[in-house]
């Protein structure tokens, strides 16, 4: 009993935060309700550019960082059919055009060429113009003629380098859901299976040099004088079914309800896109929205 009452007041209280910081409460708090790993090597190991990355002495806590002889990357141990993939984020301040700063569950490396994906990318910007929150999901796609992006871009209601953020995709087999300190910015629910990821995905950290598309489709481009580029990962949550879990696991519930969202996040989520969104893919009149479907119902 004592302890369901500390979760009570625990859970008003993040709610009395949210709403005292201007933004509406979602009411169901996914980054508070699952712990985190108990450090970072229980759920990931460095990818890539191992000269690049440090990893906290109590393994909370990960720098990566990119100059211009490499960025650097980590992947999870495990591949998942299913989960709740979350990470407190803080951005570097300044001039990071060019640079992107990302957190995603993909399979490229078990199906290059012809993988599915889920992205939250930090484009980076000049200074004084804020950075740009892009989420994507493609599905058996590639960076060839067979890619169909679907982007949603955001501006945040923050300061992304001035403190620590959650930041989480939830993907189960009926929806994927982006969420931003526990409001939900995007939601992209399964009406086919041509458009929705079904295999297997490991869950990834880079930061990359993207001078080719990233800030203003490659007008600016990363400025080494400004190295090195960092961003830190902390407060890493993995609440999800591995491919080899039995088909007994429970999935990581999105709401109180268990799946979609409560009106309460649909309140929040609507907050968030009218105020924020700054693309749609499907309100986009130069794409060829036969090659995605999902846009017309």
């Amino acid at each position: 009993m004592a302890l369901l009452l500390l979760l009570l007041l625990s859970t008003i209280l993040i709610s009395m935060l949210h709403w005292s910081s201007g933004q509406p409460s979602p009411g169901y708090f996914p980054s508070h309700r699952f712990k985190p790993l108990p450090g970072f090597y229980h759920g990931y190991s460095n990818l890539w550019g191992p000269q690049h990355q440090t990893v906290s002495g109590d393994q909370s806590s990960v720098t990566i960082w990119l100059d211009r002889n490499s960025g650097s990357g980590f992947k999870s141990n495990r591949p998942y059919r299913s989960g709740y993939f979350a990470a407190s984020i803080k951005l570097q301040a300044g001039y990071t055009a060019g640079v992107i700063t990302a957190f995603y569950l993909s399979n490229n490396q078990v199906h290059p060429g012809f993988h599915d994906e889920v992205d939250i990318e930090f484009m980076g910007n000049t200074p004084g113009k804020p950075y740009r929150l892009q989420t994507n999901v493609y599905i058996r796609g590639s960076g060839d003629r067979r890619y169909v992006g679907r982007e949603m871009k955001f501006y945040l209601w923050f300061d992304p380098t001035a403190d620590f953020h959650s930041y989480a995709i939830l993907w189960n087999p009926d929806e994927i859901i982006f969420f931003v300190d526990d409001i939900p910015i995007r939601r992209y629910p399964r009406k086919s299976e041509n458009t929705f990821p079904m295999r297997p995905m490991w869950m990834y950290g880079t930061i990359w040099d993207a001078s080719s598309w990233a800030t203003d489709r490659g007008k600016y481009r990363v400025d080494y004088r400004y190295q090195p580029f960092v961003a830190r990962f902390t407060r890493f949550i993995i609440r999800g079914c591995s491919a080899y879990a039995p088909s007994s696991c429970r999935q990581a519930p999105s709401s109180q309800s268990g799946s979609g969202l409560s009106p309460q996040q649909y309140a929040a989520m609507q907050w968030a896109q009218s105020n924020y969104m700054v693309y749609n893919y499907c309100m986009d009149p130069k794409r060829d929205h036969a090659l995605t479907p999902e846009c017309s119902g």
